[in-house]
């Protein structure tokens, strides 16, 4: 059985690109505010979160650049582009109809 914080195969691509259009963030940061708006349900590990910035950034969905964190280490900061925006429009508008449809499944009355 899948554990809560397990995510749906392609989703975490749409959640990184997601928490970036708010705001440039460096991956520990991207993984800690993921953790933080889904109430702890969600973490995703450093194994998967690195990979999945790359291929991002080979897509030209983000780009990156070393910056200053604020405890003063350098770090690799990422940030949507203008086709990274509107890809996260596009699988933000199927993920709405995909969880949707999920949603009237699961929420169908037994006999």
């Amino acid at each position: 059985m899948s554990k809560p914080s397990d995510l749906v195969q392609g989703t975490l691509d749409l959640l990184i690109l997601k928490i970036l259009a708010l705001e440039p963030l460096n991956g520990w940061a991207i993984g800690q505010r993921l953790k933080q708006v889904s109430d702890d349900v969600l973490q995703v590990s450093d194994g998967s979160l690195y990979p999945a910035l790359h291929k991002l950034e080979h897509q030209g969905l983000i780009v990156s650049e070393w910056r200053r964190s604020e405890n003063n280490r350098r770090a690799k900061f990422y940030e949507l582009t203008r086709p990274g925006r509107g890809h996260l429009d596009q699988e933000t508008a199927q993920w709405m109809r995909l969880s949707a449809a999920i949603s009237q499944v699961v929420s169908l009355e037994e006999l």
